[in-house]
């Protein structure tokens, strides 16, 4: 059975109608209907087999690229997730980024190894988010948000959301939805961004939005965000 024969057979088309709604800029008949747990699931299996037809399937699957259907798309997200190797895993995502083309299969690649390289991870952040791909950009941002708003924080990685330039509704919502995290976690560093009016006012505006529909910041805090509404 090929990959995407087993995708059909997990197949749920009220859940690829309802899936394609929220994911507007992929074509309703790209969506199969898997669900994610279900992909996770097949994700493991396919890297955990030992069996070398299993194995080289997948690698064919891997670089048969580009693939035609958006679970196609979310499972190759899922597998690269799961790569072990920090280069290999980095190799993988620079192949894959150029064919991401929705929010969705950006934002379920969120690979494990990187938990712990931070230091090359680090190396590898502005790259991407610099680039004028949009969804290269927001993995990027992303990746930012995730790895290096706690622990790892330092108050010069606000600087690169801020720097960048694309003008895509998907990027603009992943730099508001990093300062609006960013407020919860390091208010001090991330506020001046909102007083000093250093971001685009539709980011600015919706930044103040997500973080008071947040429950991770005080009603004070809520309270003093709204004076800073464009």
């Amino acid at each position: 059975m090929t990959v995407q024969e087993e995708l059909f057979a997990l197949q749920d088309k009220d859940y690829a109608d309802f899936q394609s709604r929220l994911v507007p800029t992929a074509a309703r008949q790209t969506f199969i209907g898997v669900r994610v747990p279900q992909l996770r699931k097949l994700a493991k299996r396919m890297r955990k087999a030992q069996e070398k037809q299993i194995q080289e399937r997948t690698e064919n699957f891997m670089q048969a690229l580009p693939h035609r259907y958006y679970d196609e798309n979310m499972l190759h997200s899922l597998l690269i997730s799961e790569i072990n190797d920090f280069d290999s895993c980095i190799s993988a995502v620079d192949a894959f980024l150029p064919y991401i083309d929705n929010w969705a299969v950006c934002d379920v690649l969120s690979p494990r190894v990187f938990r712990k390289e931070h230091r090359r991870l680090l190396a590898e952040i502005p790259r991407w988010i610099a680039s004028d791909q949009t969804y290269a950009c927001r993995f990027g941002i992303e990746m930012l948000m995730t790895h290096f708003l706690d622990d790892n924080f330092d108050p010069r990685y606000l600087e690169l959301p801020v720097q960048v330039r694309l003008k895509d509704y998907y990027v603009k919502m992943m730099v508001a939805w990093f300062f609006a995290t960013a407020l919860a976690k390091q208010w001090e560093a991330a506020i001046p961004y909102l007083e000093g009016d250093r971001l685009d006012p539709w980011i600015h505006n919706k930044t103040i939005q997500k973080a008071r529909e947040s429950g991770r910041i005080t009603v004070e805090q809520k309270a003093y965000l709204g004076r800073f509404r464009r």
